[in-house]
């Protein structure tokens, strides 16, 4: 019996804890899923509040914007006191004014109306269509955007580490926002135009005479150009190069392209100056050329060639143009100062370089100094006869930390007892080298950085030879050597060797000279001997009008210059010959204030305009320089006329000391 008993007791038991277990298990479940669904409703609520926080904030800001409405309507001669505005972050208390709102309160309801206004159907539809099209415009709008090289002109770049853009820069984006595509040169170089086609005109406006120290220095002067101009970059001014804003401004040297078309019209370049209208022969060059008498120019030993030449040596000289893009150093003011301070030229003053002008190969080596930069501690000069007629070893102003020896064949032994210095080197160089010297080299622009001197007539090889038909890569010497000349060079482990660097690069020359003008040059189509073509870049000696050339896919130009300049903008069009140009009208105003009035009055019936204003010296003269303000004054009317979208710029052309400035806006308008 007690067993029994023991039995039901144990069985209840069982029973009992497995009911515990049971409810325990419910229990945990339920809970957890109690739990998660209470944060859900936690986050909710939360939510609910943030909402209604904002809606509070919205009505406030509404009834804040209703309230000056109400302001500005009310007549100035009823004498009703002022609506007193609420503060939003006042929190409502017992003693605060029973009308003032709070953050829970409602605000008034607007005028005539309790409810909140919905739009359904054909109103909301419509106002769809509206943001649509305002949203569509907003895209549309023409932008201009600046590239690394035009952030480096940027005034907001300190002066020391500020590299100018050129004119030429400024004439690329001018004619790309008329033509765009169909423009021989891109701005890309420093700028990206986007939209351009949305523009309605492109308005240029000139102050010659003004500087970038004028701007600086008077700068409160200038409240409207400062405020409204985004862009402010430094620019070259043309006169540091002895040259002309108008003609730098108006000529736009020849592109491949046009070279091919006006040598198959008229014969040659040379033909196409006297028989079209449309090309000019222009030199612009940056270094001191001596003038030359015609009776030497003239001579019949300049009209033949050398025995061992086909074609001019001076027909592979890099352009002023190119110059600039390899990154050579050029004798222009503002660089001089900063970028090349104590760089020298190569002699005081050049003659004209003819086909017999002689040829020297030079090549430099360099180490890395205390400085971290690579100074110049070899250099080698090789002659048309290829010897070796100049070599030496140059110790650095700097402790040399690394001889580099891999590529510079330079060690510690070497120049233990080396006593030539820089200094040394560019006196002996400006003694032996001729004033119509022509040199050659390998990314020659790098030797010249390092020997700190310039000099107007270079050949490159990389430039000249080229293997794989991209002109902004460039083939190595070494393989150039092997190609063409079937030597190996730069194959010692113990470096590079400057004189036999030179000397590949004078026999790469005389090589070319040999062959024909294109020979080795892939870009050029003359990789193979029996191939001729026209090089891409064109050619500085030949120009046309930038005005022609902006106005050839129907556009329309007009110029209103001071004086006598519309007369000189027009002989860029026409060489002087006074013949009527479709689509170009040049004109003259007596004064400044005249040229103004009749750019207003022109401007919205034209895709180009440019307005050429003249500062007296008279005028800049004490401390006050009050024709400032006239300027400004000149610059806000002229955009104010301007058509939007419309690409406005400002030239401060600068003077001969001093640099100019260039400010680029895109008045957009109201959308």
């Amino acid at each position: 019996m007690l067993v029994n008993f023991l039995k039901i007791i144990l069985n209840v038991s069982i029973a009992i804890l497995i009911k515990y277990l049971i409810f325990i298990t419910i229990s945990y479940w339920y809970g957890k899923s109690m739990t998660g669904s209470s944060k859900r409703k936690f986050r909710l609520e939360n939510k609910k509040k943030k909402m209604a926080a904002l809606i509070d904030i919205v009505k406030l800001n509404e009834y804040d914007r209703n309230q000056k409405k109400k302001h500005l309507n009310v007549d100035e001669n009823l004498s009703v006191p002022p609506v007193r505005e609420p503060s939003p972050k006042r929190l409502k208390t017992e003693d605060s004014d029973k009308n003032q709102p709070t953050l829970t309160s409602e605000p008034p309801p607007l005028i005539g109306d309790d409810r909140k206004v919905k739009l359904e159907g054909e109103a909301f539809l419509e106002l769809k269509r509206m943001l649509r099209e305002k949203t569509q415009k907003l895209r549309n709008l023409p932008i201009v955007r600046l590239r690394e090289l035009g952030e480096n002109a940027s005034l907001k770049v300190e002066l020391d580490d500020r590299i100018p853009l050129f004119l030429s820069d400024l004439q690329h984006l001018i004619m790309y926002s008329q033509i765009g595509v169909h423009a021989p040169y891109m701005p890309s170089r420093w700028c990206a135009l986007e939209k351009y086609s949305k523009l309605e005109n492109t308005n240029l406006i000139i102050i010659e005479n003004a500087s970038l120290y004028h701007y600086m220095a008077y700068e409160s002067m200038f409240p409207f150009l400062s405020s409204t101009f985004e862009h402010k970059l430094e620019m070259i001014t043309p006169g540091s190069y002895n040259s002309d804003i108008v003609k730098d401004l108006s000529m736009v040297p020849l592109t491949g392209t046009q070279m091919k078309k006006f040598t198959n019209s008229f014969g040659s370049l040379e033909k196409a100056v006297i028989k079209s209208d449309e090309i000019f022969d222009t030199v612009k060059n940056f270094f001191p050329i001596m003038d030359t008498e015609p009776s030497v120019a003239d001579t019949s030993s300049n009209r033949k060639l050398p025995k061992t030449d086909k074609f001019s040596r001076t027909e592979l000289l890099l352009s002023g143009w190119q110059m600039v893009e390899e990154n050579f150093p050029l004798p222009i003011k503002g660089l001089m100062e900063r970028k090349y301070q104590g760089y020298v030229l190569t002699k005081e003053k050049y003659k004209d370089v003819t086909p017999f002008s002689p040829m020297f190969a030079v090549d430099c080596e360099m180490c890395r100094t205390s400085t971290g930069d690579l100074e110049l501690t070899r250099i080698s000069c090789v002659n048309e006869k290829l010897e070796v007629f100049y070599d030496t070893l140059v110790k650095p102003d700097n402790e040399i930390v690394d001889y580099l020896t891999k590529w510079s064949g330079i060690n510690k032994s070497m120049m233990k007892n080396v006593s030539k210095k820089l200094k040394d080197v560019q006196e002996d160089l400006q003694k032996a080298l001729p004033q119509d010297a022509i040199l050659i080299g390998q990314s020659l622009a790098n030797d010249l950085h390092a020997l700190k001197m310039m000099h107007p007539y270079i050949i490159d090889t990389s430039v000249i030879y080229n293997l794989v038909g991209d002109r902004t890569r460039k083939t190595k010497l070494q393989t150039l050597a092997r190609q063409y000349l079937k030597e190996d060079i730069q194959v010692s482990r113990k470096g590079h060797c400057s004189s036999e660097d030179s000397l590949a690069c004078m026999k790469l020359v005389q090589l070319r000279l040999r062959k024909h003008l294109f020979f080795g040059d892939a870009v050029m189509g003359g990789v193979k001997n029996d191939i001729r073509t026209y090089p891409e870049m064109g050619t500085a000696q030949y120009a046309t009008s930038m005005l022609r050339q902006s106005v050839k896919v129907g556009k329309t130009a007009n110029v209103v210059g001071v004086d006598e300049l519309g007369s000189k903008y027009k002989f860029y069009v026409d060489k002087g010959e006074n013949v009527e140009v479709n689509n170009i009208n040049c004109v003259s105003g007596k004064s400044n204030k005249d040229v103004v009035q009749l750019f207003c009055d022109s401007i919205k019936n034209y895709s180009l305009n440019i307005a050429h204003l003249r500062i007296a010296d008279n005028q800049l003269e004490g401390n006050n320089c009050k024709i400032f303000k006239n300027v400004d004054k000149w610059i806000k009317e002229i955009h104010e006329q301007s058509v939007s979208p419309s690409l406005v710029i400002v030239l401060f052309a600068g003077q001969k000391e001093a640099n100019g400035v260039c400010f680029l806006h895109v008045k957009k308008g109201l959308v």
